[in-house]
This record gives C-alpha cells, sequence and structure tokens, in this order.
C-alpha cells in the first residue's frame, strides 16, 4: 500500500474519530492514565487505597509508568510515524480499537493480579507489546524500511525488559530496583536519544528556517552524534548489570557530558519564543542531566541520590518528551497550527515542575513528603490538563473530512 493507499484507507473509516489514526486512542489513554495512576500512587502513599495487585507500592508505580504510560505513546508515536517511514498505515477502525483494548487489558490485570496467577498476569500484559511488535515489524519488512529496524530492536529490548520485570516480581523480588526496571529505563533513554536526535534538530532547523538568519542546528545524525550515542550504550550497557559501580558512575557522567554537547549543537537557545520547539530541547535535556547527577551519585555511594537521580530520566525525560511530542504530534496530525498556547505551555512547566520537586525530596528528607505530594499533584494537573486540551481534538474528525 502506498501513500494514495493510505489516504484512501482512512478516508474510507466512517467510525469514530478516535480510531481513525494509531496516534489519537493511544496519546489520549495514556494520558489519561498517567494522571489516573499517579492519583492512585498517592493514595496508596497515604495509606487510603490498597490496590489488590501482586506488586508493592513501590512496584506497580514504576512498571505502570514505564511499561504502562509509555508503552501507550510509544505505539502511538510508532502508529503516526510509519505511515511517513513506508507509505502504509498499519491498523486502523475496529482492528486499533482491540489492540488499545489489549493495552487497556493490561493495566486492569497488573492492578488486580492479586486474583490471579503471575503466568496469565504476565501473559495478558505482554500480549500488547507482542502483538504490536509483529505489526511494526511487518510494516518495516513490507515498506523495505530497514533504517529503523533499531527502532524496532529496542521496543524489543522493552518487552524483555517487561518480562524480567514480571519474573523477579514473580520470584518475590524488589522488582523496582531490579534489572527489568533498569532494562526498560535505559531503553527508554536509548529510544529518546536516538529518535529525540532525529526530531529535536530538525523541527528546530524547520522553525528557525521559517523565521529567517541566525545560526541553525547541526545536521541529525552526524559523526558527533553517532559517537554520543555510542557512549551513551556503553554507559547505559555497563549500569543495567552493576547499577552502583564506579564504572558505571563514571561512564555515565562521560556520556551525560557528550550528550549535553550534543544538545547544545542544536541551537535551542534560539527557540525560547515557541514552547512546542524549546520542550523538545529541554525535555532531551535531562537525558545528560540525569546520566551526570547518576553517575555522580556512583562515585558519592549516594543511593538515595541515584534514587533521584533515576527520576530524572523517568519524570523529567520520559514524561516530558512524551507530552511535547504527543502535543506536536496531535496539532499537526488534526490539521492544527503548530504553536504552543498558555494552556499547552502550562502543561509543560508542569512536568518540569514535578520533577524538581521530586528531585528536592530525595535531597531534603524532612520535606520529602510534601515535596512527593507536590511532584505527584503536579504531574497529575499536566496529564489532566493535556486530556482537557487534547481530548477534544483527537476525538473530532480533522477538519476538512
Amino acid at each position: 500500500m502506498n501513500a494514495i493507499g493510505t489516504m484512501e484507507r482512512m478516508r474510507a473509516w466512517r467510525g469514530p474519530a478516535l480510531l481513525s489514526h494509531g496516534f489519537r486512542p493511544f496519546f489520549l489513554g495514556g494520558a489519561i492514565w498517567a494522571a489516573v495512576a499517579m492519583t492512585l500512587w498517592l493514595a496508596m502513599l497515604a495509606g487510603t487505597l490498597s490496590l489488590p495487585t501482586r506488586l508493592d507500592p513501590v512496584a506497580w508505580h514504576a512498571h505502570e509508568f514505564l511499561y504502562g504510560y509509555l508503552g501507550a505513546i510509544i505505539a502511538g508515536f510508532l502508529l503516526t510515524a510509519v505511515p511517513n517511514w513506508t507509505g502504509r498505515l498499519p491498523i486502523a477502525g475496529w482492528a486499533l480499537g482491540g489492540l488499545f483494548l489489549l493495552w487497556l487489558l493490561g493495566r486492569v490485570v497488573i492492578a488486580t493480579s492479586a486474583l490471579f496467577l503471575p503466568l496469565p498476569v504476565a501473559l495478558i500484559d505482554l500480549a500488547f507489546p507482542v502483538l504490536f511488535a509483529l505489526i511494526i515489524a511487518r510494516e518495516i519488512v513490507a515498506g523495505r524500511n530497514w533504517r529503523n529496524l533499531i527502532v524496532l530492536g529496542l521496543f524489543t529490548a522493552l518487552i524483555a525488559g517487561n518480562g524480567v520485570f514480571h519474573w523477579e516480581a514473580a520470584r518475590g523480588d524488589y522488582a523496582a530496583q531490579g534489572y527489568g526496571l533498569r532494562i526498560g529505563l535505559a531503553t527508554a533513554i536509548m529510544l529518546i536519544a536516538l529518535i529525540g536526535g532525529r526530531i529535536v534538530p530538525s523541527f528546530t532547523r524547520n522553525w528557525l528556517v521559517k523565521r529567517g538568519g541566525g545560526r541553525l542546528p547541526t545536521p541529525p545524525m552526524a559523526r558527533f552524534d553517532k559517537a554520543a550515542l555510542l557512549t551513551l550504550v556503553a554507559a547505559l550497557c555497563i549500569w543495567v548489570p552493576w547499577p552502583g559501580s564506579s564504572a558505571a558512575g563514571i561512564a555515565l557522567v562521560l556520556a551525560g557530558a557528550a550528550h549535553a554537547a550534543r544538545l547544545l549543537r542544536w541551537a535551542g537557545v534560539r527557540t525560547g519564543a515557541e514552547p512546542l520547539v524549546w520542550v523538545l530541547h529541554a525535555g532531551y535535556a535531562f537525558v545528560p542531566v540525569g546520566a551526570i547527577v547518576l553517575g555522580l551519585s556512583n562515585l558519592s555511594a549516594d543511593r538515595a541520590g541515584a534514587a533521584a537521580a533515576q527520576h530524572i530520566w523517568m519524570a523529567g525525560g520520559i514524561g516530558l518528551m512524551t507530552l511535547a511530542v504527543m502535543t506536536r504530534a496531535t496539532l499537526g496530525h488534526t490539521g492544527r497550527t503548530l504553536s504552543a498556547g498558555f494552556g499547552t505551555t502550562a502543561i509543560y512547566l508542569l512536568v518540569i515542575a514535578a520533577t524538581l520537586a521530586r528531585l528536592m525530596a530525595g535531597t531534603l528528607p524532612d520535606l520529602a513528603s510534601a515535596l512527593h505530594l507536590l511532584s505527584g499533584l503536579a504531574w497529575i494537573a499536566a496529564f489532566a490538563g493535556f486530556t482537557l486540551l487534547y481530548g477534544p481534538l483527537l476525538m473530532a474528525p480533522r477538519p476538512g473530512r
């Protein structure tokens, strides 16, 4: 199917607009789940709620962000990107609705996993990402889009991390600090470094060219970028099996410095007038900052600092970058102007505030409870705000169709 065939297939769909394109249900569902899961997490911390899950509260919280929320947003992003890669529409209509319901079933079965045996819980939760990986593999092969096999490979690593997380939890291990979490987090950071390395300089260049004059970002994936990516791969490959080692600490600091330099090459200082662009730079900035802070915490044996540093990656890097991609893709693919208004800027700032409050909670133990609450509330407000602002766009047909 070529690009014309893709458009014909989209026009042929006469059902709910929400199921006309993959980004619609997964961005909306992921955002709602990000707000709902954090609300449940705060209630669990306060002792007012106990979910019937086999996971301890911290492990449930980590799993549902890293594999629940992020899994949905990656699906929405790839289902949007694949037609651009291959000229084919992977899935739409009721088949898309079924895929989304499979993701939703995973969230329900994890929250109620104490009612079932561990194996069926793991199989149900893994069914969505495995099926989705097969769909993307089919499209890459059919479109002969071999350069994006690396994205499929990283998504497969995310599936493996989820499987290890389930295995560790079934053994009674503390999965929130296990291999499964680190595999998933390392994979997510590599996805940001890889895909962000393509879209951040490209979108920045497009916006700056329209404004005219001045320094432009260096082209994506230059030799320096590839070297920085290899440095990060090496650091994460040390950190996953040996998270507290000095070798991991040194490697992470070096990788963080390389990616900070990479970010500076993209002319982010010139993007302050458009939040839709500067947020991409801010989201990417949490990758090197998280690596450096995590590396320094290793070298100082500050394990509390290590936990806070991981949240720089999770809340800051993953949270802000996914929100940046969701807002931009929604505006672009629903036919709106690529510009962020007050509400969109506010939800970006709320995620940044949530990240900073969580980081401060690791360094100010006397205020930790209040800062955890502040961080959680800011996070809920950000994703509830996305739902209110962008939900109507995601559920309505594109203007002119």
